[in-house]
């Protein structure tokens, strides 16, 4: 998530906490079908303070009033921020790595573990998640065909607008320079060990890696 974007989700946040009323939200988390964690283990598993978890839940149960997401609405919801391209792909992987416990959805405390590391996280947990993210069959390991799945369906929410010269093999091509530089044994695969040490070690690689934070 890009600086302005983090800026505008603070001060919403901040806003918001002056009239949050926290017996009607304590009242609200006991009103779903699925009931999220206590506050105060969300608190001490999250970066965000109690207040913050009331507003977030807020506007989670706002777009999902049973508790939980599923893959469809997340979809839906997700579409509505890339009206110029198609973000269903993207948003698949990205719903996968939010389901952390691989149920077919995604709860409260699933939202918002995730969104605690990409907005707060070291830059070593957001590689951890970024890493999760490209693992799509989630086997401890990322393969060519994977990251060009997740480049390709990144360009493809960003929309032809966004990129008005982009060639067809554009995304391939950022695909085979990113894993000669990665895959250091030359196995076809790309550990977490060398996913983490060429982007901490390489910043043409850790800024082009921040376009998956520009888009969630």
């Amino acid at each position: 998530m890009d600086a302005k974007r983090v800026e505008t989700v603070s001060a919403r946040v901040d806003a918001a906490v002056s009239s949050t009323d926290s017996v009607e939200d304590e009242l609200e988390l006991s009103a779903v079908r699925h009931r999220p964690e206590g506050l105060e283990q969300l608190e001490a598993q999250t970066r965000f303070s109690r207040k913050e978890l009331q507003i977030l839940y807020r506007g989670f149960k706002n777009e999902c009033p049973s508790g939980v997401v599923n893959e469809d609405t997340f979809k839906d919801i997700y579409a509505q921020f890339f009206p110029q391209g198609d973000a269903s792909t993207y948003a698949h992987f990205l719903f996968n790595a939010f389901d952390t416990d691989h149920n077919g959805s995604v709860s409260f405390e699933d939202f918002v573990m995730g969104l605690s590391i990409l907005l707060r996280g070291t830059v070593q947990e957001k590689l951890n998640w970024a890493f999760n993210l490209y693992d799509i069959n989630k086997d401890g390991y990322i393969t060519k065909e994977e990251m060009l799945d997740i480049m390709k369906a990144i360009y493809d929410m960003m929309g032809k607008c966004t990129y008005p010269v982009l060639k067809e093999e554009t995304p391939r091509q950022h695909v085979e320079v990113f894993f000669q530089k990665m895959d250091k044994n030359k196995d076809g695969v790309v550990t977490i060990d060398e996913f983490i040490d060429c982007c901490q070690n390489d910043e043409n690689i850790m800024r082009s890696m921040h376009l998956f934070e520009n888009v969630l």
